[in-house]
């Protein structure tokens, strides 16, 4: 078993919510690895606070695993992919880069607790450094900075329909 499409990308960008609509419209599982984190350990935000970041990329290290061993979408945290052995696995999958401009993610993040997203400021910063990562394991882009959802979801679908 793998996943029909793994996404990645920024934080914000529509990862979880994209790929949420796309499974329903293929009648596949979706699996969203921060989910699988917060499920098993509690809220990121708790996470980094008590245990640190070097603890929370261990467990999403594990997260990414038991995620690309299910069938569907799959939704990768944003750092995810700056992990070695995660860019190795990404290599044989069909990889979604979801991205958002720096404009239109700016209101998306106005009251965002997420750890290491301090302001848009701090994004573009991400963004800048995960870039070329995300675009090196990337098969397909979406873009969610104008549009509707549902038009997102219907240009994933259309992408991931002649891919197959």
């Amino acid at each position: 078993m793998k996943p029909v499409a793994v996404l990645i990308g920024p934080p914000a960008a529509g990862k979880s919510r994209l790929g949420k609509s796309v499974a329903k419209l293929l009648g596949v599982p979706f699996t969203d690895t921060d989910s699988l984190i917060v499920n098993e350990h509690g809220p990121i935000v708790e996470i980094f606070g008590t245990h640190g970041e070097a603890r929370f990329r261990e467990w999403e290290r594990q997260a990414v695993t038991v995620a690309l061993e299910t069938e569907g979408i799959v939704a990768l945290g944003g750092g995810a992919v700056e992990n070695l052995d995660t860019q190795s696995d990404l290599a044989d999958q069909t990889v979604v880069l979801v991205t958002v401009s720096a404009e239109a993610v700016e209101e998306r993040i106005a009251n965002d607790k997420r750890p290491l997203l301090d302001g848009l400021e701090s994004w573009i910063s991400l963004v800048e450094r995960r870039m070329p990562i995300y675009q090196r394991l990337a098969d397909v882009e979406i873009d969610t900075s104008h549009g509707t959802m549902d038009s997102h979801v219907d240009r994933l679908y259309s992408r991931l329909e002649a891919l197959s």
